[in-house]
C-alpha cells in the first residue's frame, strides 16, 4: 500500500516540477500556471464520491488496481498532450485525477479490513508514509531525469513503475484477510478480534447521503478535509514556484529545499499513528485521541504559516514549512481514521463525500494563490488566511468531532 501510495503522489508531483520548463516554453502566465496546476483536482473531486462508493462494494483491491493502471497510463501521455495543445494537456490532467481518486478510500477501507483496531493508526501511518515520501522521490527525481532525457523522462520512469508494481498487487493482495492464503489462522483471529464488525453494502445498495450529512460528526470531518487539503495544496502546488519567486532559489535547488519538508512529514505522520495507538492501547477514549491528534494537525501548522510571513532565507522558510507541515500529517491520525470510527459500514462513501469537499478547497486554494499573488504582489496574504482556517477548524473539531460510532 506504501508503494502504491509513493507513485500516486510522485506522478503528481511531476507535474509541479515539470511545469516551470513548459511554462517557459510554451510562454504560460501565473494564472495560467495556477489552472494548469489545477486541472488534475477536476477529475478527483468526482471521482472520490464514485471511488468511495465502488471501494464500499467491491473492496480496495480492484478499484486501486484500476486506478493505478489508468493513472500510469495518463502520465505516460501528458508530454504528448502538452506539446500538442493547452486543451489536450488539460483533459489528460482532469483524467489522470479521475483515476487517482480513488487511492485513499481504497487504502482506508483496505486497512480497516486488515487491522484491528489498535494497529490501524500506525498501518495508515506507513501507508501515508510511502504518499509522503512520493513527493521527495518526485521531486528529486523529475529535475535529474529531465535534465538527462529530456521533459518526457520522468513520466516515462513512474508509469513504468506503475506498471511493476501492478503485477505485484494482483499477485499477491487480498480484499480481506479470510480470502488470504498467506496468514495463520491464529492471525486471522488476532485481526477479527479487535474489529468492529460492518457488513459490506449489498448489492445495488446506495449509500444513504441524507442520513451522512443530517450529523455535526460527519460535518467535523468534511471541514476537517477542507481545511487540510487547502493548506496542503497550496504548499505541494506553488512551493517551487514561491522559492524561486520569493528568494530567487533555482529549480534544482528548489525541488531539494522543497523535497526535505515531505521526508519528515512521512516520519512525523508514522509517529502521530504510533503515538495514537499506544494512546489507545493505554486505555484513552478514541474521542480524546482523536482530538488531541487532530488539533496538533491543525494548531500546529497554522502557527507555522504566520511565522513563514517573516521569514528573511530561504533556509528560515525551508524550515517553517517543514514545521507545518510535520504537524499537519497529526491529521491522518485524527480526521482521516475517525471515518471508520464513525461510519464502518460506509466509510469509503464518507471519505469520498469529505475527499470532494476538500478537493473543490484545494481547487480554490491552488488557483486563488496565483491570483491573489498577481494581484497583491506577495505570498503573504493568502498565508496568514490559510493560518486562520486552521485555527476555526480546530475549534469545530473540538465542539462536534466524536470516536464513537454514529452510523
Amino acid at each position: 500500500m506504501a508503494c502504491v501510495m509513493c507513485l500516486c503522489n510522485a506522478d503528481r508531483v511531476v507535474m509541479s516540477v515539470a511545469i516551470v520548463p513548459l511554462a517557459a516554453k510554451h510562454g504560460w502566465s501565473s494564472a495560467f500556471l495556477g489552472i494548469v496546476q489545477s486541472s488534475f483536482l477536476w477529475g478527483y473531486i468526482f471521482s472520490s464520491v464514485i471511488g468511495g462508493a465502488l471501494v464500499d462494494k467491491y473492496g480496495g483491491k480492484k478499484v486501486i488496481a484500476w486506478g493505478a493502471a489508468l493513472w500510469s497510463l495518463a502520465t505516460l501521455l501528458t508530454p504528448w498532450a502538452a506539446n500538442h495543445s493547452t486543451i489536450s494537456l488539460l483533459a489528460i490532467r482532469a483524467f489522470f485525477g479521475l483515476a487517482e481518486g480513488v487511492a485513499l478510500p481504497s487504502m482506508n477501507t483496505l486497512l480497516s479490513r486488515w487491522f484491528p483496531c489498535h494497529e490501524r493508526a500506525t498501518a495508515v501511518g506507513i501507508s501515508m508514509g510511502g504518499f509522503h515520501l512520493g513527493n521527495v522521490v518526485g521531486l528529486v527525481l523529475t529535475p535529474l531525469f529531465m535534465t538527462s532525457v529530456g521533459i518526457s523522462g520522468p513520466f516515462i520512469l513512474f508509469s513504468s513503475l506503475g506498471l511493476l508494481w501492478l503485477t505485484m498487487w494482483i499477485s499477491r493482495v487480498t480484499n480481506d484477510p479470510q480470502e488470504s492464503n498467506s496468514i495463520t489462522k491464529a492471525e486471522l483471529r488476532l485481526i477479527q478480534a479487535g474489529k468492529s464488525d460492518s457488513p459490506p453494502l449489498r448489492k445495488g445498495e446506495l449509500p444513504p447521503l441524507r442520513l451522512l450529512l443530517s450529523k455535526m460528526p460527519t460535518w467535523a470531518i468534511i471541514l476537517a478535509n477542507v481545511t487540510n487539503n487547502w493548506g496542503y495544496f497550496v504548499l505541494l502546488s506553488w512551493m517551487p514556484v514561491y522559492f524561486k519567486t520569493v528568494f530567487n532559489v533555482n529549480l534544482k535547488q528548489a525541488a531539494w529545499f522543497s523535497a526535505v519538508p515531505w521526508g519528515t512529514m512521512a516520519i512525523s505522520g508514522y509517529a502521530a499513528g504510533a503515538a495514537s495507538d499506544f494512546l489507545i492501547k493505554a486505555g484513552y477514549s478514541l474521542t480524546f485521541v482523536r482530538k488531541v491528534m487532530q488539533s496538533i494537525g491543525f494548531i500546529g501548522p497554522g502557527v507555522a504559516l504566520l511565522c513563514l510571513n517573516f521569514a528573511k532565507t530561504p533556509e528560515v522558510a525551508a524550515v517553517m514549512i517543514t514545521i507545518a507541515l510535520s504537524f499537519s500529517s497529526f491529521s491522518q491520525a485524527g480526521f482521516l481514521l475517525n471515518m471508520q470510527d464513525i461510519a464502518p459500514q460506509y466509510a469509503g462513501f464518507l471519505h469520498g463525500i469529505s475527499n470532494s469537499a476538500g478537493t473543490l478547497a484545494a481547487i480554490i486554494s491552488t488557483i486563488g494563490t496565483g491570483f491573489f499573488v498577481q494581484w497583491l504582489g506577495s505570498f503573504q496574504a493568502f498565508l496568514t488566511l490559510t493560518a486562520c482556517l486552521y485555527f476555526v477548524t480546530a475549534i469545530f473539531w473540538n465542539i462536534y468531532a466524536t470516536g464513537e460510532r454514529v452510523f
